[in-house]
């Protein structure tokens, strides 16, 4: 499961600063915020590339692997691995659907509220729909390309598997993509979008297992 958790989640920052970073504004904030939401609303799909890297203290080099991210709305995600392994896991509804190179599996998740939280948090962080939750402790952060949001947990539950989450957002067009998952022992998953393709069609079949 917790296998399972890692690659879902990803669900990211060995890049380099750009300039230095400042923390916002409170009327920074307000639009900071109204234009992600403005942004969002208007997106029902993304397909984009990602490459993915996980920090393990006791490794000298980062575990890297690549796929692409599809998304559509309400609540559909699909995370495809093809570099080195071919992986899939499609959150929908109420079951993580799992295909490891041919071989199928699912979780059922609606017993689970952690797991639910876990598959609103991907929706949510896809979307840009994140500020106003009061699970939260939240600051935010700019520099001239870039605005940088950091997500403290309160909920014990999940900072035992998460102590942090960290969005950043292109200056340009509001959209996120740099993703950054920090755990307790400040081990960290990190993910970086490229190539992202915006309300393009996708058919339904592409979330079936």
């Amino acid at each position: 499961m917790i296998k399972y958790f890692y690659i879902v989640f990803l669900v990211v920052s060995i890049s380099t600063v750009t300039g230095q970073e400042t923390a916002l504004s409170r009327a920074e904030i307000v639009a900071f915020k109204e234009n992600v939401k403005l942004v969002s609303t208007k997106t029902k799909t993304i397909e984009s590339s990602f490459t993915q890297y996980k920090h393990l203290e006791f490794l000298s080099n980062d575990i890297k692997t690549s796929g692409k991210m599809i998304f559509k709305v309400p609540n559909l995600v699909k995370w495809a691995y093809t570099e080195p392994f071919q992986y899939s896991v499609i959150f929908k509804e109420d079951k993580i659907l799992i295909n490891d190179e041919g071989k199928k599996s699912d979780v059922n998740i609606g017993s689970s509220q952690l797991f639910k939280k876990l598959n609103q948090l991907i929706v949510n962080s896809i979307s840009g729909n994140m500020f106003d939750n009061n699970e939260f402790e939240i600051s935010y952060h700019k520099t001239d390309s870039y605005y940088r949001i950091n997500f403290l947990f309160k909920n014990k539950d999940i900072n035992t598997y998460i102590k942090q989450f960290v969005l950043k957002f292109d200056k340009k067009n509001y959209r996120v993509f740099e993703v950054k998952m920090i755990e307790p022992s400040e081990d960290y998953t990190q993910i970086i979008f490229d190539d992202q393709k915006v309300n393009q069609p996708i058919k339904d079949e592409v979330f079936t297992n």
